[in-house]
């Protein structure tokens, strides 16, 4: 299983622990994602402030990541930022990728480059849940 088939998966099962109220396995799930965030999805590198998973409303026609980029200018001094929302939706045989936000310095190209690599890779939990 990809990544993003694996943050797909447990996005449809918080939605369906919200509809039964089924706040234990929801905390759980939450869990989940908060483990992918941390370990899997980009953080440093310019993703400063890491990359965080939208969860609501969730209706399995996309995924969404919410990120930004720091900047640097060509003598490697940082000069600012640009927020973007990051949207993957299904496709055959993956997904497509779109990145909103200002295009600062062409980074929309390269954000799409780091997140086709790292949410194509296969899905290894980075630990193990109790």
């Amino acid at each position: 299983m990809k990544i993003y088939q694996k943050i797909a998966q447990t996005l449809q099962a918080l939605e369906n622990c919200k509809k039964t109220k089924n706040q234990e396995w929801e905390q759980k799930h939450m869990g989940s994602l908060t483990i992918i965030e941390k370990n899997l999805l980009p953080c440093g590198s310019g993703f400063d402030s890491g990359t965080t998973i939208m969860t609501l409303p969730f209706d399995g026609k996309k995924i969404q990541f919410e990120t930004s980029f720091h900047h640097m200018d060509e003598n490697g001094f940082y000069c600012g930022w640009t927020d973007h929302v990051v949207t993957i939706k299904p496709s055959f045989p993956g997904f497509d990728i779109s990145i909103s936000g200002k295009n600062k310095n062409d980074i929309k190209e390269y954000i799409a480059d780091v997140f086709v690599n790292i949410l194509e890779n296969e899905y290894i939990s980075p630990v193990t849940l109790p």
